[in-house]
């Protein structure tokens, strides 16, 4: 299922006007510089071909014949290559002298007896060359270090286009495709008897997976040789299916800064795609998800989208109304993967029609709904995972979330399941433990999402109807009731002392309050009484009130406090604190800057 929907993503990748996907025998690749030589094979120049915006010149991704598999082979690429192979020289390989030498016997069998100008010349070239010359030739020295062990391309000097560009080189790579001998089998993606790929490309962009790269696909080991069948026979996927779901796959990982298909979420990398009636709804539905699943602070545009679409579904109209463009039974595709070794694991894969998502997405950001609302734009997914890791120096690290829970999380969102459960203790453990203040309200959103969606789906709960959004000073619920006077008795606390407290009663005994009541809150209770004593001589009428609130709260509590508190009801106590203090602290809550380390998916990514 998710090969056969990235071939068909491939095919239709083929046909976009806007999109350069590269051909069969072809891939994007790196490369940073082109040797320039003559129709003699004589050097001409050396042309520095990386981009140069940013801090640092990066390799330009150029479509170049495909590049084979290598372990611990020694496999040359066509017309292309490190400088190990190209040139002969390396800072890091061991042997370049028998990694050249490949290199020159390839190209000899392939362009011996080719009459194309350019192609010939290369063949002067490597013919002349030796690799002891490096050192005395200024065109390459002048680059300094950063040129050995990168990848060069060539160029005709009469000519703007790369050889490989060239008809005549076109021609003989797929002459050397066709000379593979390949093995027929029924393909599993196309359901043809076609050759079947051995070995398949690996999938570049998964972040922690090896930087040459991953597989999906992929059978190495002896135990993988039962009755006679050898590495991809296992699977049989055709050369044809195996490079094109390999070749969109990376098209959709590419790290680039307008990719907004990929976003990283825990440890899984995510990408997604849209497939529709024509290339215009495909794209406005991708862009529209992406809305959706990582909403930009500083995009305004998106946030209002994002709120009208809140309200399009709950009065049941149209996405079109929206934009014409927005199809609602487009298919949309979303994929999460994350590293294993040398291979990728499938976290999620989920595919519903766009309609079918923005109604899951709707219905995640209405459960997560607090006012005051701790953010000024909804939190992305990847944002949310943070709430579940410990803050350190400040801020929390997204190498800290717990990856099973990111995934879990992740799914529930995007299937409209409940949320994991055990999300709830993680969540109230991060309460007890940091201080941060700038994550208590979305971790708060987040516990009420938890319960709020428990309760919808029909989950074993102690505690029956719904969870307030904002202060509803007629719950009676004894958690909540409780959180809430631990807020009042706080705000007494600061009364008479002043905002500037260097331990409040939170820092010290929120744990302890939620978890155990009935061991904290009668010492609560009397060192109160010391301070609105305090506020009765500087601010009478601000203790009159605190009393009062007090005393309404404890009126609607029962004679003695609860021994303990199970989950569930420490949840209802976060949601009262959260509702009670945001009286006092308003424009605090009102910020949506909970500083995290924003980490994000693409370069530039972040």
């Amino acid at each position: 299922m998710i090969l056969t929907a990235l071939s068909d993503y491939y095919a239709s990748l083929l046909k976009s006007e806007t999109e350069d996907i590269p051909l069969l025998g072809y891939s994007r690749e790196k490369i940073s510089y082109a040797i320039v030589i003559d129709m003699r094979g004589n050097l001409v120049a050396v042309d520095d071909i990386r981009i140069s915006s940013g801090k640092e010149p990066r390799p330009r991704s150029l479509v170049v014949p495909q590049s084979g598999t290598r372990t611990s082979g020694i496999r040359p690429n066509f017309l292309w290559d490190k400088t190990s192979y190209v040139l002969g020289v390396s800072a890091i390989s061991k042997r370049c002298e028998k990694e050249h030498t490949a290199f020159k016997q390839l190209h000899a069998k392939a362009l011996g007896n080719n009459d194309d100008e350019g192609l010939k010349a290369l063949l002067l070239f490597l013919d002349a060359w030796n690799p002891t010359r490096f050192h005395e030739e200024p065109l390459f020295t002048e680059h300094g270090d950063q040129f050995i062990d990168s990848n060069v391309v060539f160029r005709l000097d009469s000519d703007q286009c790369y050889l490989h560009e060239r008809p005549a080189a076109a021609l003989v790579r797929e002459r050397l495709l066709n000379e593979v001998e390949t093995e027929l089998g029924m393909c599993l993606v196309t359901g043809t008897e076609s050759p079947v790929a051995r070995v398949h490309l690996p999938i570049k962009g998964v972040d922690g997976a090896q930087s040459s790269g991953a597989h999906v696909v992929s059978f190495n080991l002896e135990a993988s040789s039962s009755y006679g069948k050898e590495q991809g026979r296992n699977a049989p996927i055709s050369e044809r299916a195996s490079f094109a779901y390999a070749t969109a796959l990376n098209h959709l990982l590419r790290k680039d800064q307008h990719n907004r298909q990929r976003i990283q979420i825990g440890d899984a990398t995510v990408v997604f795609w849209a497939q529709a009636a024509d290339e215009g709804r495909s794209r406005a539905a991708e862009d529209w998800l992406a809305s959706l699943l990582n909403p930009d602070d500083e995009a305004l545009r998106e946030i209002g989208r994002i709120r009208d679409a809140l309200e399009l579904v709950r009065q049941g109209r149209p996405l079109c109304e929206l934009d014409p463009d927005l199809d609602e039974d487009s298919q949309i595709f979303i994929l999460g993967l994350s590293p294993n070794a040398s291979r990728l694991s499938i976290r999620y894969w989920e595919t519903d029609t766009l309609a079918a998502f923005t109604r899951r997405l709707v219905a995640h950001y209405e459960d997560l709904k607090l006012e005051p609302a701790p953010w000024k734009s909804p939190p992305s997914i990847w944002r949310l995972t943070l709430a579940a890791a410990p803050a350190r120096d400040g801020k929390a690290k997204r190498e800290d979330v717990p990856p099973l829970l990111a995934g879990e999380l992740t799914r529930a969102i995007l299937s409209g399941g409940a949320y994991p459960y055990s999300l709830l203790g993680t969540l109230l453990m991060r309460l007890r433990a940091d201080r941060d203040e700038k994550m208590f309200g979305i971790r708060t959103a987040l516990i009420k999402a938890v319960m709020v969606r428990a309760r919808r789906l029909g989950q074993k709960t102690n505690h029956k109807g719904d969870l307030p959004v904002s202060l509803d000073t007629s719950n009676q619920d004894s958690g909540y009731l409780l959180g809430r006077l631990f807020a009042v008795l706080e705000q007494v606390q600061h009364g008479a002392l002043g905002e500037k407290v260097n331990t409040t009663i939170r820092d010290r005994y929120y744990g302890s309050a939620s978890a155990t009541p009935a061991t904290v809150f009668p010492v609560l209770l009397r060192n109160a009484q010391h301070h609105l004593g305090r506020l009765r001589k500087d601010k009478p009428r601000y203790a009159i009130s605190l009393e009062k609130e007090v005393q309404e709260i404890m009126d609607l509590l029962s004679s003695t406090f609860p021994k303990s508190l199970k989950l569930e009801s420490q949840g209802h106590f976060a949601l009262g604190y959260y509702h009670q203090r945001s009286r006092r602290f308003a424009t605090v809550t009102n910020s949506d800057d909970f500083d995290t380390d924003t980490e994000t998916d693409s370069e530039g990514e972040e």
